[in-house]
């Protein structure tokens, strides 16, 4: 199979599909793998480097996707890569279609197969492996992210997250204890502050509680705990997630004028929505915008401001998956592995995965004709 690694274009987004190791392992089983100039260049991976690997390097993204039978990306595809993409072309990467009627529409018409890493399960059929490590980056910069805007320069409340002695540290608040939630909790009891986790899964309560023994305070998830914590924080984390629906808007705008003035919200969960009503996509260049005293911590891409850290953890999660792909074909693939088959999103103009169906309120059918041909 040839595999077609394209550049990304999303607005500072450096991270790469494949890393040049990756590239080695395609290139022992057989596979041809072609690289956009440049792809790498801001994670610092030259196109010597992979061309050492074994790779081929193309000029322009048009031509890996000409010529490539499955992409291998980062970030979902934007609308000039939606334009290129053709029927029975394999897409892997990121989608996150719920919140984004656009794409999806625009991987229907192109007739591609889809299969989206935030819907890919693990080998119990619960965990999300693909999705895992950029929920681990996600939560642990969001209470570097949030620190730092607590920040009276920054628009914050000016309260150092730490606290000093005779000075209370932050309260931060943790909605939702999955991945990205336990991540933040724990870097921001690394920190020194005052921990409150809200979860609804008994479960995963336990775990926490176990796992924190006191140091954070767990608690049970409703509307009226939201509504109490979220009055007395510093620093709220929302870090909830339904896998591939729009996320639950738990923090309504009635909520935020109760909060204190220069609190600050980051909204882990902006790649499905988000989980505050009042959050709306920002990038690194520009991440934060202020509503009722409130600053708004909501970048779409978090991971990508550490694109090292990220390319390298995410290849390593999504290499036996690509690599299983590449050496029997995606109907193959997803029909010998349940796993693979939950991250089928899109296949010949069909939504394939119930909850973007849903969020979208578009036909969903499980069973796709290109499957069962």
């Amino acid at each position: 199979m040839k595999i077609g690694v394209p550049k990304e274009i999303k607005a500072q987004e450096h991270r790469v599909g494949l890393v040049p190791s990756s590239v080695k392992e395609f290139i022992a089983r057989g596979h041809q793998v072609i690289v956009e100039t440049g792809a790498g260049a801001g994670i610092n991976f030259s196109d010597d480097d992979y061309k050492k690997a074994g790779a081929t390097i193309k000029g322009t993204a048009k031509e890996i996707f000409a010529e490539a039978d499955m992409i291998v990306k980062v970030k979902e595809p934007q609308p000039v890569e939606c334009k290129m993409l053709r029927e029975d072309q394999l897409l892997f990467t990121y989608l996150h279609l719920a919140p984004d009627p656009e794409q999806a529409k625009g991987l229907m018409e192109s007739g591609c197969v889809a299969i989206a890493y935030e819907t890919v399960t693990g080998r119990d059929g619960r965990g999300l492996p693909l999705l895992a490590p950029m929920s681990e980056i996600a939560g642990r910069l969001s209470v570097l992210v949030g620190a730092n805007n607590m920040m009276k320069h920054m628009g914050g409340v000016g309260r150092l997250i730490s606290g000093v002695p005779g000075v209370r540290p932050g309260n931060v608040l943790v909605i939702g204890g999955g991945v990205a939630g336990f991540n933040a909790a724990r870097v921001a009891v690394g920190m020194g502050a005052n921990v409150t986790i809200l979860e609804r899964d008994h479960d995963r309560l336990r775990t926490l509680d176990d796992y924190f023994r006191g140091q954070a305070n767990v608690i049970y998830s409703s509307m009226d705990s939201v509504e109490q914590y979220v009055q007395v924080c510093d620093l709220v984390i929302g870090a909830v997630l339904i896998p591939g629906a729009a996320a639950p808007k738990l923090v309504t705008k009635p909520m935020l004028k109760t909060m204190i003035p220069g609190s600050v919200i980051v909204d882990i969960a902006i790649d499905q929505g988000g989980c505050f009503e009042t959050s709306h996509a920002t990038t690194h260049k520009d991440p934060t915008y202020v509503v009722d005293d409130v600053v708004h911590y909501c970048v779409a891409n978090m991971p990508g401001a550490v694109p090292l850290s990220s390319a390298l953890a995410l290849n390593h999660a999504v290499l036996p998956y690509a690599l299983a792909l590449a050496d029997k074909g995606w109907k193959r693939a997803v029909l010998e592995d349940p796993n693979l088959r939950n991250g089928l999103n899109v296949c010949r103009g069909e939504i394939t995965y119930r909850s973007v169906a849903e969020s979208l309120n578009l036909p969903f059918n499980p069973e796709p004709k290109a499957l069962a041909a």
